[in-house]
């Protein structure tokens, strides 16, 4: 079958660089690509939301399935698109209707969705600009540290925790008068701050059956030891040890059934992957978000610890089945480490040079790319996070060094990334 992936992020690479190996892919296109994904099908340079251009390519390149990669489209209505264009409705789109996808575009309707189905997550209250006195009232009844969020996508940067009642008022007076996240700002959830280690879980589901995928736990602070701003990601691994059986049996109970049975009852229509962010507070699961795909980088540890089919996978998806398929995942800890452009996650340039991408890579290491372009016969950087290196180890200290290793075999002007990923996992140094 001929398949069309969107989106240009470590993600899509990962998901092109697992599509390209099913001997179901006939031809892989990516919507648009970087060029690391152009070594696994064709890119075509076609903007993630533009739905008209994207119909266009789906009918001259007779494309039977669309994974959509990104947020975005997902929240804009890509499924309904399709759903609802004479001639693009045997398209199969992999990914939940703009209706479903607003457990990701709002904050206030994902908490509505949880309390409504009695999964566990924070106490909230939402608050719009005619509500402000009232938002300021509760802020201060609320205990430290406080949590507010954006209801709307503010790309990674909406959600802030505030130290005391004083900068959580300020904050909200930011975000709610004077517009410091645009339009996603226009309702703000004031959150309960839950303790614990947080995590990401992530399942497939066909809107009936769901299957579990490998869990992961995501580093966003931009310095070592978790330390700075945050980012859209400096690395991840996967397995976690404290996600044991027990734990996973909860999580299961507790969130997963309960939120596939709310799409039956609430009739959202969902195929496709549910990225579930998680706090274990000792032992204790409660939902932090949801985002309505695979995570970027959790994608490049999740999708090589797979040993599926991923377009087997994506068809039972479409056709209800997955109560047909096991999930096969390989036991070997995976890490991923990113490397960004200086001055990430604020200003920085592109259109830096990468050397080194033609070392050999070593064994049970992949060179996953983000941030990057073909530039005449360079690959040059193109975003903030430029590279993602995932390596598989014995253990996530060993995946980690060896990711690590392939790092400094690669240079771009201003690289950085971080040498501490995993590091509370981090194994004893031999004697």
């Amino acid at each position: 079958m001929n398949i069309l992936l969107i989106g240009s992020g470590g993600r899509e690479h990962t998901l092109a660089w697992k599509l390209k190996q099913s001997p179901l892919c006939n031809h892989l296109f990516i919507a648009p690509g970087n060029a690391g994904t152009a070594l696994c099908g064709t890119n075509l340079p076609i903007a993630i939301s533009d739905f008209d251009s994207l119909a266009t390519a789906c009918v001259a390149n007779d494309i039977d399935m669309i994974l959509v990669g990104p947020e975005e489209p997902l929240v804009k209505g890509i499924y309904d698109f399709f759903q609802n264009r004479k001639g693009l409705e045997n398209i199969k789109v992999i990914g939940p209707s703009k209706e479903a996808s607003q457990l990701e575009g709002s904050k206030a309707y994902a908490k509505a969705f949880m309390k409504r189905h009695d999964i566990p997550t924070a106490a909230y209250g939402e608050f719009t600009a005619d509500k402000y006195l009232e938002g300021v009232e509760y802020i201060k009844l609320q205990s430290l540290p406080i949590v507010l969020k954006a209801d709307g996508l503010a790309a990674g940067k909406g959600v802030l925790i505030c130290q005391s009642h004083l900068e959580a008022i300020a904050e909200f007076e930011l975000m709610l008068l004077r517009s410091k996240f645009g339009e996603a700002g226009k309702k703000v959830v004031i959150e309960e701050f839950l303790k614990g280690i947080e995590l990401s879980i992530f399942v497939l589901t066909d809107g009936e059956n769901y299957v579990l995928l490998p869990e992961a736990k995501d580093y966003k602070r931009i310095g070592e030891a978790d330390a700075g701003l945050n980012t859209g990601g400096m690395g991840a691994v996967s397995p976690l040890p404290f996600v044991t059986a027990a734990f996973l049996q909860k999580v299961k109970e507790r969130i997963i059934d309960p939120t596939i049975a709310g799409f039956k009852k609430d009739k959202l229509d969902y195929k496709g992957f549910v990225f579930v962010g998680l706090m274990n507070d000792n032992g204790e699961p409660k939902v932090i978000e949801y985002n309505c795909r695979m995570g970027d980088p959790e994608t490049e540890v999740v999708i090589p610890r797979i040993k599926n089919d991923l377009v087997e996978l994506l068809v039972a998806t479409t056709t209800q089945k997955l109560n047909e398929i096991t999930i096969e995942t390989d036991e070997r800890a995976v890490a991923t480490v990113v490397a960004v452009s200086g001055g990430y996650p604020g200003d920085y340039e592109k259109g830096k040079a990468i050397l080194g991408l033609d070392t050999p890579a070593l064994e049970n290491t992949i060179v996953f790319h983000s941030g990057t372009k073909k530039e005449d016969d360079d690959i040059v950087t193109n975003g903030g996070r430029v590279l993602a290196v995932t390596s598989f180890g014995e253990n996530i200290t060993e995946a980690v060094e060896q990711s690590n290793y392939m790092l400094e075999q690669l240079h771009f002007e201003g690289m950085y990334y971080r040498t501490d990923i995993g590091y509370e996992f981090k194994e004893p140094a031999a004697l």
